[in-house]
């Protein structure tokens, strides 16, 4: 069985993912795929991406891979990174398309070409480079990662939660946005943890080691026993 599957829709920095995940986790069998069941049987999944969100959305049905994805993202630990984190959203105002709706949010765009701070300060779109992520819970994944350590960016939509509680990380930009969620067994980061040096490896060596538990009638069961592979 594979123990990472790495979701190929056409969209993103696929190998640069695959790459680093192979270094913290070298024994590991780690595929890039776009075959529904691998992704299906697969341990763990990463969903990344880059680009427009509607012809993200359109390449993952053209491949068959949404109820895959879907399943995946109520099943095993599983990790979106931006646009994959994006898509798992209800909806997005970049084509005004409805995403998987997993988590319960909007995607928004930044609201100029340019915006700027309470001084007048300017900031562009898109948010490119490096900025700090503010811890706002305790979470597994923020193992040995200091709260505002800096992580590489590369966006021009941003995730606006319906749901505070599913907030794990913010940044600004100039206000204040939400830049990673967490959903039972789902981590999600608009930032790219491949691209960002010491604090993104750390993210993704804590990714592979994570299990991610639910509670049923007061029974711990991992989620991997809570849906069973179906095949």
């Amino acid at each position: 069985m594979t123990d990472i599957a790495i979701v190929d829709y056409g969209m993103g920095n696929l190998r640069s993912v695959s790459k680093a995940l192979e270094h913290v986790a070298p024994t590991a069998s780690i595929v890039i795929t776009d075959d529904p069941e691998v992704v299906r049987k697969a341990g763990r999944v990463v969903v990344p991406g880059q680009g427009a969100m509607p012809d993200c959305l359109r390449e993952l049905d053209k491949r068959g891979l949404r109820s895959a994805v879907r399943y995946a993202a109520m099943s095993k630990p599983f990790l979106g990174i931006c646009i994959g984190l994006q898509m798992l959203c209800d909806s997005s105002e970049e084509g005004n398309v409805e995403g998987l709706g997993i988590v319960t949010g909007t995607v928004r765009r930044f609201p100029s070409t340019s915006v700027a701070d309470s001084s007048g300060l300017r900031f562009k779109v898109p948010h490119m480079g490096w900025n700090q992520v503010h811890q706002a819970i305790e979470h597994p994944l923020w193992k040995d990662i200091p709260s505002d350590a800096r992580f590489y960016f590369v966006h021009s939509y941003y995730v606006e939660t319906a749901n505070p509680e599913s907030t794990a990380a913010t940044t600004n930009y100039p206000f204040s946005f939400t830049s990673a969620v967490a959903k039972d067994n789902i981590f999600a980061v608009q930032f790219h943890p491949e691209k960002s040096h010491d604090a993104g490896l750390t993210l993704l060596n804590n990714f592979v080691r994570w299990e991610p538990f639910q509670f049923q009638e007061g029974i711990v069961k991992s989620t991997r026993d809570l849906f069973p592979i179906q095949t």
